[in-house]
């Protein structure tokens, strides 16, 4: 009883912490509409899906912020301008991708997983909580019992500042529709249940007393129809044609204690009449729901509207929508399902709101595989990065440590996430890593090791990091031949991956100078080259070089700028790891 109060008086208090961020101009957000009736359930896989190229684009209606931006990819770019110094400032920052799907240790996905057999979430679920056709087993149950205790923002933040981040992503909502929030469209959320607490307005007061940035995501696009695993069954065993307890949102509850929660807002209709959905491991192929017109009309209003909820209460810097196409709601990729522009509604209030409360658009919105050439929009390449330079739109590289959610046996390695790094700021971009938080709410204690690593590398060479652009070359290798870090998440492949002493990357830093950054640690003695910065070499250098300085040591270096390179005598008693930084100061 006593924890129930506590927990009461919390979220009482995280309340009115987060009303001292909503300026007084917020956008006026009508109720919730109930949500329609589901239609009766065709046999899987028996109807096919509209042509999204046929289906002509829907004009949603929900209510926005007025101002200049109108809902047009067109107004945006014209009326967006430049994009907020801050980021190019910040440069580094670091994922939150923490929710109740970390309770299974499986890796990401596992909401959905959890009802495909042959899925190590699958294994992981029944070993942990029981078979999902059984009762109190599903995800739902899940959700009511998950409660990180040891979940200390404030900590956390401290610990990513320290390592060097200076923005944030944290997680709003993802494909598993739990809003992590006191959300007002969505009751399966962190306040009415699991941990109850306001885990956004937590973050917020945390980040904002760090005097950092900070951006919530928003992955509920997928959702309708990623929870089609829960209106499967097993097909052997003894559990065999036994339906998951998707099948419990065409009955009504009574006297259970999801009731008050309505579960159709959790998993939605069933999907798997639709050819394609259920088919592939991943996202299904493009298609228009054709049979859930009404329900695709209110679920895209849904979804807009939480995004507009959390822009009044927090005030994010900004909002990141996941997907796998140009935008949300295209029809195609991931916007299967419907094709309407509500993220061109979201963003155009977003930016007027943005304008009216703080004078400025300091502000942006991430939309993956959105094209180039658009201003006001941010792109990301997760776990990769750009072939070469790009400078044509901002864009910000991302992995996990591990996985997007928290897995045993993860590989923690603070040079592989310095190295990813270096790749992206070199080619003019910034980059966000995802922490791994395990069920409780900690960290590992080899994940603390590694940020603290992280920290010391970033004390000592961040000169070339924060504010920095990329230079007129991203770098160098041995004979000419760039080698690039592997693609992929941080784990063992990028932990081993070997550089030389030929291996450079380039950055301007903000006081004008040349950092040449070389990927690995040289021994005392040895002679490192930049044939970039050769006297000769018009093309990089119409300057001779000044001077030359490593980062971290005090000594004066041993150089000199000939026709072909610049050479340089690496010093002896130099304690630096992973990768070591030159100032070269051009006259």
């Amino acid at each position: 009883m006593k924890n129930n109060k506590f927990r009461c008086f919390a979220v009482v208090i995280t309340s009115l912490l987060s009303s001292v961020y909503c300026l007084s101009q917020q956008t006026v957000l009508p109720r919730s509409n109930p949500i329609p009736d589901f239609p009766p359930v065709a046999a899987e896989h028996s109807v096919a899906m509209g042509e999204p190229s046929d289906f002509e684009e829907v004009k949603m209606s929900f209510p926005i912020a007025e101002g200049i931006f109108e809902p047009s990819w067109e107004s945006i770019h014209e009326h967006y301008g430049e994009y907020p110094a801050w980021l190019r400032e910040a440069k580094f920052g670091f994922w939150v991708h923490f929710g109740p799907q970390a309770s299974g240790m499986s890796g990401d996905w596992y909401a959905k997983r959890m009802y495909e057999k042959g899925e190590t979430a699958y294994n992981n679920h029944i070993r942990d909580f029981g078979h999902p056709a059984t009762e109190g087993c599903g995800y739902k149950d899940v959700l009511r019992e998950w409660n990180p205790e040891k979940y200390d923002p404030k900590r956390l933040v401290k610990i990513y500042r320290d390592a060097g981040a200076r923005f944030l992503f944290i997680q709003g909502v993802h494909h598993d529709n739990f809003d992590l929030w006191d959300s007002q469209f969505q009751p399966w959320n962190s306040v009415n249940m699991g941990p109850r607490r306001d885990l956004l307005s937590e973050w917020a007061s945390a980040v904002r007393e760090a005097k950092m940035r900070f951006g919530v995501t928003f992955h509920h696009e997928y959702t309708w129809w990623w929870w089609e695993s829960a209106f499967r069954s097993d097909t052997d065993g003894l559990y065999a044609g036994v339906q998951y307890d998707g099948k419990l949102v065409y009955s009504k509850p009574s006297g259970k204690w999801w009731e008050k929660y309505d579960l159709r807002m959790l998993y939605g209709p069933n999907f798997r009449e639709y050819e394609g959905i259920g088919v592939r491991r991943w996202a299904p192929e493009k298609g228009i729901f054709i049979n859930h017109q009404e329900y695709a009309y209110w679920y895209a209003t849904n979804w807009a509207l939480r995004i507009l909820d959390v822009i009044n209460k927090y005030d994010p810097d900004f909002i990141y929508t996941d997907g796998n196409d140009v935008q949300p709601f295209s029809g195609r990729e991931s916007g299967t399902g419907y094709k309407c522009d509500a993220a061109q509604r979201v963003i155009a209030s977003y930016y007027n709101q943005a304008l009216r409360n703080r004078g400025v658009t300091d502000v942006f919105s991430i939309v993956k595989f959105h094209p180039a050439g658009r201003r006001g929009i941010v792109t990301t390449f997760e776990d990769r990065f750009p072939d070469d330079i790009k400078t044509d739109q901002a864009w910000i590289g991302e992995n996990p440590v591990g996985d997007w959610y928290y897995g045993p046996d993860f590989v923690y390695d603070a040079g592989a996430v310095i190295r990813f790094l270096l790749e992206c700021v070199s080619r003019d971009g910034c980059y966000a890593v995802s922490i791994p938080i395990r069920p409780d709410g900690t960290l590992e204690p080899a994940c603390e090791q590694m940020l603290s690593e992280i920290g010391a590398w970033m004390k000592i060479n961040s000169a070339g990091i924060y504010g920095s652009k990329a230079w007129k070359k991203l770098g160098e290798g041995k004979n000419g031949q760039l080698q690039v870090l592997p693609a992929g998440k941080i784990g063992r492949k990028l932990a081993d991956f070997k550089f030389c002493n030929d291996d450079f990357r380039f950055t301007e830093g903000k006081d004008g100078h040349l950092y040449a950054y070389c990927m690995t640690v040289p021994e005392a003695g040895d002679e490192l080259t930049i044939e970039s910065l050769g006297s000769a070499n018009g093309e990089y250098v119409n300057n001779t070089v000044k001077s030359v300085e490593l980062l971290g040591c005090k000594r004066k270096l041993r150089w000199k700028q000939e026709a072909d390179a610049l050479h340089i005598t690496y010093p002896a008693d130099i304690n630096l790891k992973t990768a070591v930084c030159f100032r070269v100061r051009l006259k």
